[in-house]
């Protein structure tokens, strides 16, 4: 299949040097830190006994505490009460293809962190350090190795879950709240680099920099639901994965990945929030995969100007451009033209973070929305779809696989010609565009509503008629080109605006 976009796409830990991509996960060792449950459903283990200091006093640029007439950094007792449950992860994995000259040789290793957040003896890490694992091993602060089984794994977070069977208790970390973290706030890393080599738990302190990062890039690891904390708190290949904690000793992130043109810290590192990991771990460990709300729309662009021309107040919100026809959306009476405002009382910022939130609500809960619809605020509830039975329907109705002729790859879109025999198979009128045959998760096709089975008719007000129309197109295009507008005709027969940010 022909390759249009030209991305580089990072690769998994091999022994080599770290990753030369501006934005990139560190496969180097993650320490996990996704500490969320939800407790009724998962029986958290409550905070730990060793006490926290709480009487902290600024002095200076920086808060210090007093214990036992030694004045000290908090950040002391923090790390003393909670960094034995940080866990240095080893797995294995099978490589599809080798050279014959590396033959014997065809599996690859990566490693991580992780840490206990049940005392039965489950770990959190990130997909990217156990993903199509065979072997995986767990090296504890007491310096025994055990033998971990993978839980549960969610590639469009990047999280995680083993187990391992341990013969002594285990210390587990309290959660936050990552919804009441502020920009400023203290942040703490820790990790559980190389132990091979002496660089076990390590900790960095920095500040919370920002909140809500999303549509990052991160190549074939690139995560679907993003909604990253950013923090100037040192995350290096030995450390990606740990915790991210807050001045009281609790998780609020998990370190995944930082930003540098170098490989290692430039003080610009994400962290998944720990609210997120909170919806996505009952699920991996109840069924080892996680079940996704889905609503049923295709997301069109809110410009500055329509948003100034409804009354709303800065440019967040999200279009609602078109309607699947008998979808949650459809049932609950959103229509094209909505603007979409709250989703459960939470704003809205932008068509990726209305992805996260209706991907945390599960199948059969009802949600309220609040839209703007011709300047009219109204309250609807919807009652969200599995996004995988729908998909999984939406499979059988098209067959896995629409055709074999080759097609190009453009945008996280496999795409093929929509020629007069495919139309004949699927039993639809004949017109010309091109057909996407599959979609990259996390993509900003798959984030704007675009699923198997749409034909492609415009781009940029180009007509397309085949794949060659693509490849045109996309070479036309400048590298400065920061949105595509797409006409498009979805599975159900609707025609929709969709635009697309490369």
């Amino acid at each position: 299949m022909t390759k249009v976009d030209n991305s580089r796409l990072p690769k998994r830990n091999s022994g080599q040097s770290g990753l030369s991509i501006s934005l990139f996960v560190l496969t180097g060792i993650v320490f996990t830190v996704f500490g969320m449950l939800i407790t009724a459903n998962l029986d958290v283990t409550p905070p730990i006994n060793a006490q926290i200091p709480t009487n902290i006093a600024e002095t200076g640029a920086y808060p210090v505490v007093e214990r036992n007439g030694v004045v000290e950094s908090p950040f002391v007792s923090i790390v003393e009460n909670l960094s034995d449950a940080v866990v240095h992860i080893s797995s294995k994995s099978k490589v599809a293809e080798t050279p014959w000259w590396h033959r014997g040789s065809n599996f690859a290793t990566s490693s991580g962190s992780g840490f206990f957040f049940r005392d039965d003896g489950y770990i959190l890490t990130n997909n990217h350090v156990v993903e199509n694992s065979v072997d995986i091993s767990v090296l504890t602060s007491s310096g025994f190795t055990y033998d971990a089984t993978l839980v549960g794994t969610d590639p469009q977070t990047d999280l995680a879950v083993i187990k391992i069977e341990p013969d002594k208790e285990v210390t587990v970390i309290p959660f936050g709240d990552s919804d009441d973290l502020k920009v400023g706030d203290w942040a703490i890393a820790i990790g559980n680099p190389f132990p091979q080599q002496g660089l076990d738990r390590t900790v960095t302190v920095g500040v919370i920099s920002a909140k809500g990062r999303r549509n990052l890039r991160f190549g074939s690891e690139t995560p679907a639901y993003q909604d990253y904390i950013q923090t100037d708190a040192a995350i290096n290949p030995g450390n990606s994965g740990g915790p991210l904690l807050n001045i009281r000793g609790e998780v609020i992130g998990v370190n995944s990945a930082i930003s540098s043109p170098s490989g290692g810290s430039v003080g610009i590192g994400f962290a998944i929030p720990i609210n997120l990991v909170r919806s996505v771990v009952p699920d991996l460990i109840a069924h080892g995969k996680v079940s996704r709300g889905w609503l049923g729309v295709w997301l069109g662009q809110l410009t500055e100007q329509e948003a100034r021309r409804q009354g709303i107040d800065g440019v967040h919100g999200v279009k609602i451009d078109s309607v699947f026809q008998n979808s949650p959306a459809d049932v609950a009476g959103i229509k094209g033209g909505d603007i979409i405002l709250k989703i459960a009382g939470q704003n809205v910022e932008n068509n990726n973070h209305l992805s996260v939130l209706v991907s945390q609500v599960k199948d059969g809960q009802p949600v309220p929305m609040e839209l703007i619809r011709n300047g009219e605020h109204k309250t609807v509830n919807a009652v969200v779809a599995d996004r995988e039975t729908f998909l999984a329907t939406l499979q059988q109705s098209t067959g896995n696989t629409l055709t074999d002729e080759p097609g190009v790859r453009w945008l996280g879109m496999d795409l093929v010609t929509f020629t007069e025999d495919l139309a004949t198979r699927m039993n639809i009128d004949h017109f010309n565009g091109v057909m996407v045959q599959s979609v990259r998760s996390g993509s900003s096709a798959d984030n704007s509503g675009i699923v198997l089975g749409t034909i492609i008719i415009q781009i940029n007000n180009q007509p397309v008629a085949s794949t060659d129309d693509i490849i045109a197109i996309s070479q036309e295009m400048s590298s400065r080109t920061t949105r595509i507008p797409l006409l498009v005709v979805g599975p159900d027969g609707k025609v929709a605006r969709v635009v697309l940010r490369p």
